[in-house]
């Protein structure tokens, strides 16, 4: 369903729409229609709001991108509300919903404790943002599928918000939901888009042979994609460090955490939670309740370390925490596990060296040679990192409107999303969701999204009370 359809109903209020606060959000996956729910149920005045994104259709970005039946989020239901103070939300919407729930008997009355298809969570973020939208006749909504390459300060102190479409009035606001910063699809992203996603082969061996580069949840989502499409043929998922996800548990695992002061040095802050997954396991729990537990000290912990400290953490540890925070459903892990052990899927760890029209160089773990990787196809499954060269980041970097965060992940923002440049906050520049990741750790899941979305909203209504009259 195309977005441009669905706003003309409140067409008639373009016109309004210069004597209103204007709020630009650049990007319409999950970050950018959670920061406009937000933004509807939070922000009690009139203001126009304009959606950018080249896509023709709203999205769930990276996070939800190609929703099929067979990709299952890798958090539970109870985890995944958009409302602000009522977990239960996304529950009481499946149980709503009649084909799910005669799909899903078992889990009545609740569904609290499953993890369902990306697709129905994109169907849920869809209706939610939609009756929001609905309720608010005093918003002025504009979709634009223009692409913006660029931000800049106008004289007046709002902003000018440049794209290849049709010029825009100055924005009060600007929030980047652009998920991991990339400007377009086929902007470069360091070595993860200098070729082809996919790179086809001719038959060299008789079997069929797919490399899957990654080792994380899109990697897995695409071997079940495979097989429940009925290929048969050798899949080797090729990673540098060879974590794969691991597995949740049962039921929920909830947190727990040593009452004891965290060191201050990385390597006995590993050593301290590496004891309390073994004291909690030695106590009949889990491991999984430990590191539900860490979140909760996560920011204050990374904020406190000193730069050094985080590139160690991001060179070395980065890939084996998220292996262990974004974690399988059992049942998909038990499926991984068996591909593994029956051979039909091998892992390999080591360092892509390049990649041919055959196949790939790789060197492996450990060695010096190298050796040839044959393949039918070879599939990119890696997150996209921010391109911080990208003309939108690079605009707002060159101008001083934004700074990279220290390790140069992305840009360096406060937990409401708010720009952060010289240790002071913008105030009306804000980049919600994984551009932040540098900053605020965990800032690419679904709860903390959520929860940066209504405060960067109640940032936004507080700044703008003064000179608006409340509905």
């Amino acid at each position: 369903m195309t977005v441009q359809g669905f706003f003309s109903a409140k067409a008639n209020m373009a016109s309004r729409a210069y004597e209103m606060p204007r709020i630009a959000v650049i990007g319409r996956g999950f970050s950018g229609m959670m920061m406009a729910i937000a933004l509807m149920k939070t922000v009690r005045f009139p203001f126009h709001l304009q959606l950018f994104d080249p896509n023709s259709s709203v999205s769930g970005g990276q996070a939800l991108a190609a929703g099929n039946s067979s990709e299952i989020l890798n958090s539970r239901v109870r985890d995944l509300s958009v409302s602000a103070g009522d977990p239960d939300d996304f529950n009481q919407w499946l149980c709503g919903n009649a084909p799910f729930r005669s799909a899903v008997p078992a889990a009545i009355p609740g569904f609290l404790q499953i993890f369902v298809p990306k697709s129905i969570f994109s169907d849920y973020v869809y209706q939610r943002f939609s009756e929001a939208f609905s309720s608010r006749r005093d918003v002025s909504v504009q979709v634009s599928g223009d692409l913006v390459f660029g931000v800049r300060r106008t004289h007046g102190g709002g902003f000018h918000v440049d794209s290849d479409g049709a010029a825009n009035a100055p924005f009060d606001m600007v929030v980047l939901a652009t998920g991991y910063g990339l400007a377009d699809e086929t902007s470069p992203a360091g070595d993860i888009e200098t070729l082809p996603t996919t790179v086809r082969a001719r038959r060299l061996v008789s079997r069929p042979h797919t490399i899957l580069l990654g080792s994380g949840l899109r990697v897995v989502d695409r071997l079940l994609q495979m097989r429940d499409s009925g290929y048969t043929g050798q899949v080797s998922i090729v990673s540098r460090r060879g974590f794969l996800p691991q597995s949740h548990t049962r039921n929920n695992a909830d947190p727990i955490f040593p009452a004891e002061e965290m060191p201050n040095q990385l390597s006995e802050i590993v050593r301290f939670i590496r004891r309390a997954c073994e004291a909690a396991e030695g106590d009949g729990q889990n491991w999984q309740s430990i590191m539900n537990g860490l979140r909760k000290h996560a920011r204050s912990l990374w904020r406190s370390l000193p730069a050094r400290q985080k590139q160690q953490f991001n060179r070395h540890l980065r890939a084996l925490y998220d292996s262990h925070r974004n974690r399988l459903p059992e049942a998909l892990h038990l499926r991984l596990q068996q591909e593994l052990a029956e051979g039909n899927t091998l892992l390999r760890r080591g360092h892509v060296i390049q990649r041919t029209p055959t196949g790939l160089i790789f060197r492996p773990a450990g060695r010096q040679d190298t050796e040839q990787l044959y393949a039918d196809d070879v599939i990119d499954c890696r997150c996209q990192a921010p391109d911080l060269n990208a003309p939108l980041l690079r605009s707002l970097i060159d101008t001083g409107l934004a700074v990279p965060d220290e390790l140069g992940l992305g840009l360096a923002v406060e937990a409401t999303g708010a720009l952060e440049v010289n240790g002071k906050a913008t105030g009306a520049l804000f980049a919600i969701g994984p551009l932040g990741l540098g900053s605020l750790p965990d800032i690419d899941l679904v709860p903390e999204i959520v929860t940066q979305a209504y405060a960067a909203a109640e940032s936004m209504a507080e700044r703008f009370h003064p000179r608006c009259k409340a509905v």
